[in-house]
C-alpha cells in the first residue's frame, strides 16, 4: 500500500462523513507528518499490508492517478496485473478484481 496526500483533511475539502465519524486528519505538511498520519490510518485500520509513504511532491500520486484511491497490483515480474479505476466507485470493483487475479494463481 502506498500512502498518498490526504483526500479529506479538516483543514481542506471537509467531508460531512468524516465529521459524523469524529475522523479528523490536517492535511501534513512535511514528510514527517505524512508518515504519522500514515502510520496511525494503517494501525487504526488494521491494515497488514506494507506501507509506503509518497513524498510531498506527490510523484507516486501523479504517476498513477491514485487520488483520491485506486487499486493497482504488480506481479512478481513488476508488472502491473490489476489497473482498477480510480476510486471511490472504482475501489470496490478493483478488490474484485484483486480477487479474480489471486484466485488463477
Amino acid at each position: 500500500m502506498i500512502y498518498i496526500k490526504e483526500a479529506h483533511p479538516s483543514d481542506g475539502w471537509i467531508m460531512p462523513a468524516n465529521e459524523r465519524q469524529g475522523i479528523s486528519i490536517r492535511d501534513p505538511k512535511s514528510y514527517d507528518e505524512r508518515v504519522k498520519v500514515a502510520e496511525k490510518t494503517c494501525s487504526t485500520l488494521r491494515i497488514k499490508l506494507p506501507c509506503l509513504v509518497d513524498g510531498m511532491d506527490n510523484a507516486v500520486n501523479r504517476a498513477y492517478a491514485a487520488w483520491p484511491d485506486r487499486i493497482y497490483v504488480v506481479d512478481r515480474d513488476g508488472r502491473i496485473a490489476v489497473k482498477a479505476e480510480q476510486g471511490p466507485r472504482g475501489f470496490s470493483p478493483g478488490v474484485e478484481q484483486t480477487r479474480e487475479w489471486l484466485s488463477k494463481l
